[in-house]
């Protein structure tokens, strides 16, 4: 009986290379393979760029695509090409590491493929390697305190129906708004019209180049990157 490889799900941070962990730098330098989601559109991944510096020469690594639609159909057919495909390594039991911006679990692609694999392989060995979310270092890029004492932290979606993102803003203290670059106009009124605009910090591709702070959520752009955020603080 063969045995399984074991798959790693690395967060690689928010760009930054120096901010992969020592853990995630340690397993990159120790597996067979290396797997990393891009666009369909594109012919690059950002995560991969990451590693670079962290890979030893050598090191297979597979750009797996995934369509940037909400079309169930095609999203279901590319999740399962991409699962299969990392399944083929795993089953001949070498050790390969899925890398994801931020953190595997929190928004990533990571958590649409992983169930897929372990469908297909129920004893698989799976090892999650935690990664600098974008808005602990958006905060500490700023300066502000994300939460003290008893205040609370919304982690909200700006792909969010409107009427569910401003009731969620009205309970949080602070909050930060991940995914903030589709239908940007529409958030900013939002957040306008809850009186947040003037306690809104809009950042966008931290650790890459064109990196940009605004602290006046009027001056940010109409059609913002995809690495797009906003730090709310309502209790300030």
């Amino acid at each position: 009986m063969s045995t399984l490889g074991t798959l790693y799900g690395l967060g690689v941070g928010p760009g930054d290379p120096e901010l992969l962990t020592i853990k995630a730098a340690r397993v990159l330098g120790s597996v067979a393979a290396v797997f990393a989601a891009s666009s369909s559109k594109n012919d690059y991944s950002i995560a991969e760029a990451i590693i670079g510096p962290h890979l030893p020469p050598g090191t297979s690594v597979t750009r797996l695509p995934f369509p940037m639609t909400r079309d169930q159909a095609t999203l279901d057919a590319a999740w399962a090409a991409n699962a299969t495909a990392m399944a083929v390594v795993l089953a001949a039991g070498r050790d390969a590491a899925f890398v994801t911006l931020g953190d595997p679990l929190l928004y990533s692609t990571f958590g649409y493929v992983l169930p897929l694999l372990r469908s297909r392989l129920p004893e698989l060995p799976v090892v999650i390697v935690p990664g600098v979310t974008s808005f602990q270092a958006a905060a500490a890029r700023t300066g502000d305190v994300l939460v003290e004492s008893g205040e609370n932290l919304l982690i909200a979606s700006g792909v969010d129906e409107d009427g569910r993102l401003r009731r969620a803003l009205e309970t949080a203290d602070n909050a930060v708004i991940l995914k903030a670059y589709r239908n940007f106009p529409r958030l900013r009124t939002l957040l306008a019209d809850m009186g947040l605009e003037d306690k809104t910090t809009f950042v966008t591709r931290l650790g890459h180049d064109g990196e940009a702070v605004e602290r006046d959520l009027r001056n940010a752009p109409e059609k913002p990157h995809y690495l797009s955020l906003c730090l709310v603080k309502r209790g300030s």
